[in-house]
């Protein structure tokens, strides 16, 4: 699909890589980008229209797509990353339990919500965020690394379920970013506008998947290694 004159539709914009969205998306000439947001008056970005939502409440979900049916590519940017372990007994538990809520439910609701729009509107696309933690699991992330690889099954199935309507289902697999969610990590860190770029390139190609930098590009070619990167420390 075309961005240019597209409608746009991003969760968690209000920073971070939602906001590199919603800023590209206006300046590759989409018609109209929604920013959506817990709070919307948390978004400043100049030309969108700020929207109320928190992918954990139906409602809220559902009144969203009722008030813009005029969306042709939905993006799901919004997540959480609690930093918690597997082990960690009851704060385990409640960590996986929030980030499935966000990172897994989240977008489903979301894509089952936008989907009948998407295929009024020409069938158009979805672009998921994932993580180079889909495929791997990091001392102190196990629980958002399974929601991760829960929400890059997520995609696989959406991308089969809607292939028929044709709406193309893009997943991106990204290490860190240059964002609040990474502050705390000191190596390599792609920065947000050419992961969108990336990703904004490869819905207009047609493509299903992008590994927006170099630590997921190799953890990709490393599943298959004997052993598989999974099965250690991510791949350099």
């Amino acid at each position: 699909m075309k961005i240019q004159d597209s409608v746009a539709f991003v969760t968690g914009a209000n920073r971070g890589l939602g906001a590199s969205f919603a800023r590209a998306l206006l300046a590759a000439g989409a018609r109209k980008v929604y920013a959506a947001a817990r709070d919307p008056s948390s978004v400043d970005i100049p030309g969108v229209h700020a929207v109320r939502l928190d992918v954990t409440r139906p409602g809220e979900v559902l009144a969203a797509a009722r008030d813009f049916g005029d969306v042709s590519l939905l993006v799901n940017n919004a997540g959480i990353a609690r930093g918690q372990g597997l082990l960690a007994g009851q704060a385990s538990i409640d960590a996986l339990r929030a980030e499935l809520d966000v990172n897994v439910f989240g977008p489903l609701a979301v894509s089952q919500a936008f989907a009948p729009h998407l295929a009024a509107n020409g069938g158009g696309a979805i672009v998921n965020v994932l993580s180079v933690l889909s495929w791997l699991s990091l001392p102190g992330s196990g629980t958002y690394s399974a929601s991760k690889a829960a929400a890059w099954s997520l995609t696989n199935g959406l991308r089969n379920e809607l292939r028929a309507q044709g709406t193309q289902v893009v997943g991106v697999h990204v290490a860190f970013m240059e964002t609040d969610m990474a502050a705390g990590f000191s190596g390599p860190k792609a920065h947000p506008d050419d992961v969108v770029r990336q990703v904004l390139a490869a819905v207009e190609a047609g493509e299903d998947e992008v590994l927006a930098d170099d630590i997921a590009r190799n953890v990709k070619l490393g599943l298959s290694a004997r052993p598989g990167v999974y099965l250690g420390a991510p791949a350099r």
